[in-house]
């Protein structure tokens, strides 16, 4: 069982490296107030030119949003997502006229994933110029999948894996919760739980297996407006990591640690 009293403030854990580690996605996006010039293919080159060495391919596409408020579900102009991406498409860089997003499907460790959102968000600053963050967001998603689902009471604490587990999570079809935590003046969203094959709970972040997994999906963010600052960004989104995977820590034992490839 994990000595970690309380994830949400506990101090984080040292970290304890996965050499098999079941991590399907990292995500940083910073939100800023609309800037109508990224839509225009001249205006975005100098921000294409100042990464395309490290993300050479580019595609764009139209993204619709929809959004529910006081006055119902209205749906936004369309707009413009420039998309960044290595040689083998495992990292990409997100440009759109509202945010910039950083993800990877190859995760390999926080100071490499920092260090990279360090050189895009410089690149943003000198090239698109927000003087504003809007939200700041880092998001962690694991998925178990084949033999390991057969041992989840034994990989994960009995808080997390919930129904999962017991006798009767033979008939689950599905199994799913969701918690949203206040830290300080920011937000903790987990979602954990079981999907099954072909289903997902986030198109655009989680890609549907062909077989049945169980997920864990830390998403810390914040709403609290700052100026797009480069340095202090990157030391916030760092903060956040560190908490999510104090989170991680909490909710997994060292029998997963082990699991998969690691030495608690």
């Amino acid at each position: 069982m994990s000595p970690i009293d309380d994830p949400l403030t506990s101090a984080p854990p040292a970290e304890v490296p996965l050499k098999n580690a079941p991590l399907v996605r990292v995500i940083a996006q910073i939100r800023f107030p609309e800037i109508l010039a990224v839509e225009n293919r001249e205006f975005v080159a100098p921000f294409q030119e100042a990464i395309r060495k490290t993300y050479p391919v580019l595609r764009s596409e139209r993204t619709q949003n929809v959004l529910l408020g006081p006055n119902g579900i209205t749906q936004p102009k369309p707009h413009t997502a420039w998309r960044f991406s290595d040689a083998d498409e495992n990292w990409r860089v997100s440009l759109a006229p509202d945010f910039l997003a950083l993800e990877t499907t190859k995760y390999t460790n926080r100071s490499d994933f920092f260090r990279r959102l360090a050189s895009v968000v410089e690149a943003l600053n000198q090239h698109v110029d927000p003087k504003l963050v809007d939200r700041l967001g880092v998001r962690y998603i694991d998925r178990i999948t084949g033999e390991a689902l057969d041992d989840i009471a034994r990989l994960v604490r009995p808080e997390v894996r919930g129904i999962i587990g017991a006798i009767a999570s033979q008939h689950a079809v599905q199994a799913l919760s969701e918690s949203l935590f206040e830290v300080k003046d920011a937000r903790f969203l987990a979602r954990w739980g079981q999907l099954p094959a072909n289903a997902t709970i986030d198109p655009a972040a989680i890609e549907p297996a062909k077989e049945k997994s169980w997920i864990l999906d830390l998403d810390m963010f914040t709403t609290t407006r700052m100026p797009c600052v480069a340095d202090d960004i990157v030391a916030r989104a760092q903060q956040f990591a560190e908490r999510i995977y104090t989170m991680f820590r909490w909710a997994v034992t060292d029998d997963f640690l082990r699991h998969y490839g690691g030495t608690p």
